[in-house]
């Protein structure tokens, strides 16, 4: 299982929880830049070459991701971000400045959704599920933004969403998975390719 964080978005680049928005043209631009450079750098087989498809988080970014690296955009809901709630866009200090109760209590609690959106424990059991789902497919690709790559990598590593949390995933680089005995192998973690 191949994992794409997808393109910048201008809400990651002001620092903002996440929203559902298209990726920047610059961002994309690199994307379509680096398509044969990510294939060669993740390994990709053959199988999923020729499957043409990638599965995408819901999320503009990701069919967009897609498509500038050659791949028809297949989205499944269970790679979607956490919902950040009333958070949902707004820069990271504004919403530690107007409620750091709340946004203390959402970091060291991972069944907190103070927010009034999605914990991030209820992110890390959705992208198990979807997970264990395509367990014996052949290899895939996925696009998505971090919060559903860390939630895998958790699953992976038998981490909780604290701990996942700490992955730095920065846009387009690649995570790679392996269903293995009992469990998954980790290839790799936020490799980026360069132009």
């Amino acid at each position: 299982m191949l994992l794409v964080r997808h393109a910048a978005t201008p809400g990651m680049r002001a620092a903002c929880f996440p929203a559902d928005e298209d990726a920047d043209r610059a961002s994309l631009a690199t994307a379509a830049s680096l398509s044969a450079r990510i294939g060669k750098a993740s390994s990709l087989s053959t199988r999923i070459r020729e499957a043409g498809f990638a599965w995408v988080s819901p999320a503009p970014a990701a069919a967009q991701t897609a498509m500038a690296l050659g791949w028809e955009a297949r989205p499944v809901a269970a790679l979607a971000e956490a919902d950040h709630g009333r958070w949902r866009g707004l820069p990271y200090t504004q919403v530690a400045e107007d409620e750091p109760e709340a946004l203390a209590a959402w970091l060291a609690d991972p069944e907190a959704a103070p927010h009034g959106g999605e914990s991030l424990a209820a992110l890390a059991t959705r992208v198990a599920g979807w997970m264990e789902s395509v367990r014996d497919e052949p290899e895939i690709v996925a696009v998505c933004d971090a919060g559903a790559i860390r939630a895998a990598l958790g699953h992976a590593l038998g981490l909780g969403p604290a701990r996942a949390a700490l992955f730095d995933l920065a846009p387009l680089s690649t995570t790679r998975l392996a269903p293995g005995r009992g469990g998954w192998r980790v290839a790799h973690v936020n490799r980026k390719a360069t132009s």
